[in-house]
Parts: C-alpha cells; structure tokens; sequence
C-alpha cells in the first residue's frame, strides 16, 4: 500500500507492528506519530523546513518592539527590514548582548538594528520610531499529522522518515522485538539521506571552495 497520509501511517504503523488484536497498543499510535514529530523537529535540517511571513511594527501598542512570533515558530533565518530602501538586514542580538546595549545606549527610539528572542516574542532594537514592514525567514516546526490535518509536505516527500520513526517510538510499549534494530536502522538511514540530500540541494553537491576577496 502507499503511504501518503495520516491514515495510511496509522494502517501500516498497524500492520508492521503485526498486532491487530492490541486495541490499547493501536490507540497509541497517534501518541507514537506525535513522538516521532517532536524528534523530527529537533534531529531534521531540510530547506522545506523554511517559511517565510511578514511581520508588521504596531505603534499604538505600548511596547511596540515586541511582536508575536508565528504559531510554528522554531528558530530565525533571516530578518530584513523592507519598508526600508535596500532591505536592510536586522542582526542577531543575544539576550546579554541585547540588555548590554541597552545600558551603553539607553532607550532611544530608532530604526531597528538587531532582534532578539524572548520566550513567543521577538524584540527589536532599539524600540521602532515608526511602522516598519518585517519580513522574516525562519526554520518552522512540522505541520503535525491529524485526522484533520492529513499529510504534509514531509509525508509528501518522506514516508519512510515517518514510518521507522513512529515505529521506533513504539518500542518502549512493545519492548523486546527483533525488528526494532531493523526499523532504528530504516530511521537513521532515512533521516541521514534526507539532511544530505537537503544540503546538496541548498549548497551544491561538489566540495566548498573558499576564494578571496
């Protein structure tokens, strides 16, 4: 059978545990998908990974250089400022850097320079003197499979990272199986062609070369 959706996981997650009778084992199969998602999201580097969304600077908030970071939010790629000629590019602020920066320039609204990330927010500094247009790229946490939200680009593209991963997720409940090394082989494996295979796709497959400028 093909496996292109939350369904069709869920039926051969059933079938290559071989357990059809286990009802309580076949209820954890959801719980065994989510399991598998939320080592994907930390262990996965592939460019379909990245989004991008634009954020706008609100000046009738009281704190107008925090903004609510997308829902899937993972890490930053990239923040440019577009509203402004060129695009300028809004670098990375550590928290210490941020609060140091603070302290020798004090709070003096301007165009924004750095970000930093606290908690579900970005910070721009300095604070904005006006409405800016943000434009973000960053690295988004995987639409998880449901029985709403039935596939996604990685079942799209990689059943069998989905498959290996969910059923080595359910090898603490069945616990000793002969098949586990076979399915944590088919896991690794898999998840280690598709990084590859993601960083020939972003950098070229030859080696990197260095030039001077």
């Amino acid at each position: 059978m093909s496996i292109a959706s939350y369904s069709d996981l869920v039926t051969a997650v059933t079938e290559w545990l071989a357990r059809d009778q286990d009802t309580t084992l076949i209820a954890r199969i959801p719980d065994f998908i989510t399991l598998c998602e939320a080592k994907l999201n930390r262990e996965l580097r592939h460019r379909l990974m990245e989004k991008r969304a634009t954020a706008l600077v609100n000046m009738a908030n009281t704190e107008p250089q925090f903004i609510s970071l997308p829902l899937d939010f993972q890490s930053m790629r990239r923040l440019r400022c577009t509203s402004v000629s060129g695009s300028p590019t809004i670098n990375f602020f550590s928290n210490v850097q941020a609060d140091e920066y603070r302290t020798r320039i004090g709070d003096v609204a301007g165009q924004p320079r750095h970000f930093t990330i606290i908690g579900t927010e970005l910070e721009l500094i300095p604070t904005p003197d006006t409405a800016y247009t943000l434009e973000m790229v960053y690295r988004a946490n995987l639409s998880g499979l449901t029985s709403t939200n039935t596939t996604n680009w990685l079942m799209s593209f990689a059943p069998d990272v989905y498959l290996y991963g969910t059923l080595m997720e359910a090898t603490p409940y069945i616990q000793k199986d002969d098949r586990i090394a076979i399915w944590g082989a088919g896991f690794t494996q898999a998840l280690s062609s598709l990084n590859t295979l993601a960083t020939e796709q972003s950098f070229g497959s030859g080696p990197l070369v260095m030039r001077s400028t």
